[in-house]
């Protein structure tokens, strides 16, 4: 198991030299899930992940871990004891069944091991009580995981009044993290998504919506930090938001000296 963290750290590592990054010691160390994406015609998979994910990470302080999707119980332990923080990035959609319901005719499930590894990994991080981000479909994950559930398709359940693949306005709760982080009540945000969180798990509350009363943000009510937004903050433009949402993850998860 060691000799796999350390070829998996080093080979991010080396992929992130090129970033304009603080380098510490007491550097958090910052767990990334990934996309695993099967290639049925060659017999393989690959493990993937958005550069910009590792870029946010690094540019903030934190020295980033791409996850593989490992179906192993002693890997995740590991992941969970030795990781300071988690960010859980976007994918595809949770199966339905997951939260009780049939599946709406725009659904585009996970690959069954990301699913299954995920959910596991969320579960135990979140008892853990360490610093997580999740952006998007890591957003909505922890919420079924939680015990919540999703809308299936915002444009045929709620409408298409607020456009949420593209930048729109949220409204963020005066008295949440994230007002606090972003400093102020309202942000415009580039998202990606068709779905959302409906009923909201144990140990969650929303704190922003949208216009068309989407539900936007949520943040953990008890535990360390956890903030879970449904944009991608990594690939917006605007960078003094990128690295205030990515700094405060790297800030809760940097070891008090």
């Amino acid at each position: 198991m060691k000799r796999l963290l350390v070829t998996l750290w080093f080979g991010v590592l080396v992929a992130c030299l090129g970033c304009q990054g603080p380098r510490t010691a007491s550097a958090p160390v910052i767990g990334i899930t990934s996309e695993y994406q099967l290639d049925q015609k060659n017999n393989s998979a690959s493990t993937l992940v958005s550069f910009a994910y590792v870029r946010a990470v690094a540019e903030n302080g934190g020295v980033p871990v791409v996850l593989p999707t490992l179906d192993s119980e002693e890997i995740i332990r590991r992941y969970v004891e030795d990781l300071d923080a988690l960010v859980l990035v976007g994918g595809d959609d949770i199966p339905p069944a997951a939260y009780g319901q049939e599946p709406h005719e725009t659904v585009k499930p996970l690959v069954a091991q990301r699913y299954e590894f995920e959910r596991r990994l969320i579960a135990q991080w979140l008892a853990s009580g360490k610093p997580i981000l999740g952006v998007c479909l890591g957003m909505q994950f922890t919420n079924v995981v939680s015990g919540g559930s999703l809308i299936q398709d915002i444009p045929s359940q709620v409408g298409t009044k607020v456009k949420h693949r593209g930048y729109h306005i949220v409204r963020i709760e005066p008295d949440s993290s994230l007002a606090k982080i972003l400093g102020g009540t309202q942000a415009s945000v580039y998202s990606n998504h068709h779905q959302a969180v409906n009923n909201v798990g144990k140990g969650l509350k929303v704190i922003a919506h949208s216009e068309d009363g989407v539900n936007e943000a949520l943040e953990r009510t008890g535990g360390g930090f956890g903030l879970f937004v449904q944009w991608h903050p990594e690939l917006m433009d605007d960078k003094q938001h990128r690295d205030a949402i990515y700094g405060a993850l790297i800030h809760a998860a940097t070891p008090a000296r």
